[in-house]
């Protein structure tokens, strides 16, 4: 169940556990090291270079100096400003509103990260076309072999051993699968 109540996810965010927190500090990579690491976005921590993209202060770059989970801020080398008396103080900033540059790599837990993503990216492979498919469909029915739909159908009707449906049962349907089978047999009259 999806939570969509704005003060429960208020709630949730400002009551979170310091494990979830640290996701919360999550910053988009720069293009560079989205095609090095393979992913999109990276939890911030001390030490990695930023450039601010947003506010007043978009375009400078620096080092995190330090990050407040309590009040959900980073604090940037650079990004700072006098107060009336002459002293500077550091001016937070949203982590949301940066971008990594560089990410600081000395944490051992940190690069294993980084390698289980990228491994993941390299065996995410795109599906075959759609001419391949139907092709080694046809095949499997030359051969005598069941497809899945063909599997799918002898279980609606309880033909299976064991099955509690009887063949009256699978045949009431409901409105969606009945549109779905529909277009299956659509699509199937198009390619033959």
């Amino acid at each position: 169940m999806q939570i969509t109540k704005p003060r429960t996810q208020r709630k949730k965010l400002f009551q979170a556990p310091a494990h979830r927190r640290h996701r919360y500090f999550s910053a988009s990579l720069s293009p560079e090291l989205k095609q090095k690491h393979g992913t999109n976005a990276f939890p911030l921590k001390m030490g990695d270079t930023v450039r601010v993209m947003r506010g007043d202060r978009r375009g400078i770059e620096g080092k995190v100096i330090r990050v407040d989970r309590q009040k959900f801020r980073i604090f940037i080398e650079g990004v700072a400003r006098e107060k009336v008396d002459g002293t500077t103080i550091q001016i937070p900033v949203h982590p949301s509103k940066v971008m990594i540059t560089n990410l600081d790599l000395d944490d051992k837990v940190r690069r294993e990260i980084l390698k289980r993503k990228g491994i993941r990216l390299e065996k995410e492979v795109l599906p075959p076309p759609i001419d391949e498919i139907t092709e080694k469909k046809k095949e499997k029915v030359k051969n005598g072999l069941k497809t899945k739909k063909t599997a799918k159908k002898s279980r609606k009707k309880g033909t299976k051993k064991g099955s509690r449906k009887s063949a009256s049962n699978a045949k009431r349907t409901s409105k969606g699968s009945r549109k779905k089978e529909a277009k299956k047999a659509k699509i199937k009259k198009e390619t033959d």
